[in-house]
């Protein structure tokens, strides 16, 4: 079965270039051109996958991913942005966007990203992750190399398995700082960036190149297995 698409945005030239690029891949495509329209067609007939604008007339992209996270709905979101700041980013993804790609873009990058999302949703639940000669199980809790039993602290398990139950996402150094280490410990976000450096010289093929764990600039990170796994 075809996955839906809902494409949210306004420039009229662009969202039928989407339109037209994700309808050749096979994809189902509703596009809105204002936000109220939008979020209307999401709530009404929710899609697979939401390409979501930010700057958009009647409604932004800020209120519908909020108004859509806060009725459950759990599809993910890809946000579309002109603006490259830090702030406007991390705004998006703390209110429940997934990842996201600043204009201009390459419609390679986009579909790949897309792609991943789309993945990671029809994966669904599951208790053992595989990535290169990984394997991470959830259940018994403990990660194999080579199937070799790799020792891991509580926090690199936990942060392991918050990075692979959420891959091809984009997450931002608060989002992890808070659900590795919860919301009432008093740790700086450079710990965030200590147990990646360590997580990383446990599962990467080489700890100096990114495989699995990417660091996004300004933002966070983003775990990915190579294609095709």
């Amino acid at each position: 079965m075809s996955h839906k698409v809902l494409i949210i945005e306004d420039d009229a030239a662009l969202l039928r270039g989407l339109q037209d690029n994700f309808k050749d891949r096979g994809y189902l495509v509703v596009g809105a051109r204002d936000g109220e329209a939008g979020l209307d067609a999401a709530m009404k007939d929710p899609p697979d996958l939401i390409l979501l604008d930010i700057m958009l007339p009647k409604l932004n992209g800020y209120e519908i991913c909020r108004r859509i996270r806060a009725h459950q709905l759990e599809m993910p979101i890809l946000m579309l942005t002109a603006k490259g700041e830090e702030e406007d980013i991390v705004r998006g993804l703390e209110l429940g966007a997934d990842d996201y790609v600043t204009k201009p873009f390459s419609i390679r990058e986009l579909l790949a990203r897309a792609k991943a999302l789309l993945r990671r949703r029809e994966a669904g639940d599951d208790s053992v992750y595989r990535f290169g000669d990984c394997e991470l199980n959830l259940a018994s809790h403990q990660l194999f190399r080579g199937g070799v039993e790799v020792p891991l602290t509580s926090k690199e398990f936990r942060l392991l398995e918050h990075f692979v139950e959420r891959a091809g996402r984009a997450l931002t150094r608060n989002d992890i700082l808070n659900a590795v280490w919860g919301h009432n410990v008093i740790v700086t976000l450079r710990s965030v960036d200590r147990c990646v450096t360590t997580l990383r010289a446990k599962i990467e093929p080489d700890p100096h190149r990114q495989t699995y764990i990417h660091t996004i600039r300004d933002i966070g990170y983003r775990f990915e297995s190579p294609q095709g796994e």
